[in-house]
């Protein structure tokens, strides 16, 4: 409970940063958005490859092909602009003041390494699918490779969320960001656990409520349509009102989680970062000060 309670009060601070400096939430809304777009455009040739040529092994090879391609162009879109506000907000806590442009440039300067960084995520999201229909094959051996590729996935995902600051900030391409991760979390630099503050569970309940009210206001949309007994046309339009209202519910949640998860995860690699340059001191990581973030919810512990 005390966990939920500091991933509370660390939302707080992170999207007081936010109303502070309108900047920061912006790359959010452009990724969904972008995101969106992507996605239709990208699911209307699989669909149509699927119909033209499903059934065949070699139909299946490229609708496979496109879906990794797809699946990748979403991670560069994640990527950039999760990039984006990563710097954004290290340079509101460490200048005052994020500004859209440079943090432009410094996605161009890192381009080619978000791209490597989307590439290794996508062929971990392929392993992870592959495996899973290897276990509902009834597989034994599927289904202990589905466990230890859905092992991989969330400690990849955890990695990549500290390895995409690490890209914008201290300018490491992705082999240089892993060996920087590994080092901060074997020599325990990192040193707030992912459970001592609970951003994912606050996140997570966040993104249900707003899907429960929106489901909510939806069934009142459509029953009340139906109750005062409208016409066809009324009904085919109240049903399409109500996937509209829990899309804009979804989409909202979706950017309350994406911004904390990814402010959580900047201030994390910046308090590890200053408690590498403690120790090269040859002081002690706990000498370090927090990001004022994290500082706040730690002191009202």
């Amino acid at each position: 409970m005390q966990s939920f309670s500091r991933g509370w009060s660390f939302l707080k601070q992170a999207w007081g940063m936010a109303f502070s400096d309108k900047d920061l939430l912006k790359p959010t809304i452009y990724t969904l958005i972008v995101g969106a777009i992507v996605g239709v455009i990208g699911v209307i040739p699989i669909a149509i490859a699927a119909f033209a040529l499903g059934g065949s092994d070699f139909g299946n090879v490229v609708v496979y092909g496109m879906s990794a391609v797809l699946i990748f162009v979403q991670f560069v879109v994640t990527y950039v602009f999760s990039a984006m506000t990563a710097y954004l907000i290290y340079q509101y806590l460490t200048e005052g003041d994020g500004k859209m442009e440079t943090a432009w440039a410094i996605v161009r300067r890192d381009f080619f390494d978000i791209l490597t960084l989307a590439a290794a995520s996508t062929l971990v999201n392929l392993l992870k699918n592959a495996s899973q229909r290897g276990r509902r094959r009834g597989n034994i051996i599927g289904g202990a490779v589905s466990a230890g590729a859905g092992l991989l996935s969330t400690l990849w995902t955890e990695a990549a969320t500290l390895i995409l600051p690490a890209m914008v900030i201290d300018d490491l391409n992705l082999k240089q960001g892993l060996e920087r991760v590994w080092k901060i979390t074997k020599e325990n630099l990192l040193l707030v656990g992912v459970s001592f503050i609970g951003v994912r569970a606050i996140t997570g309940l966040i993104t249900f409520v707003f899907l429960l009210i929106g489901i909510v206001a939806a069934v009142v949309v459509v029953g009340g349509v139906q109750l005062a007994g409208a016409s066809s046309a009324l009904t085919v339009i109240s049903i399409i009102l109500a996937v509209l209202i829990i899309f804009a519910f979804m989409m909202v949640a979706s950017v309350i989680s994406a911004y904390t998860n990814t402010a959580y995860h900047t201030c994390l690699y910046i308090w590890a970062r200053e408690a590498e340059k403690a120790v090269e001191r040859g002081g002690s990581a706990n000498q370090a000060l927090a990001p004022a973030p994290l500082a706040a919810v730690l002191s009202a512990s």
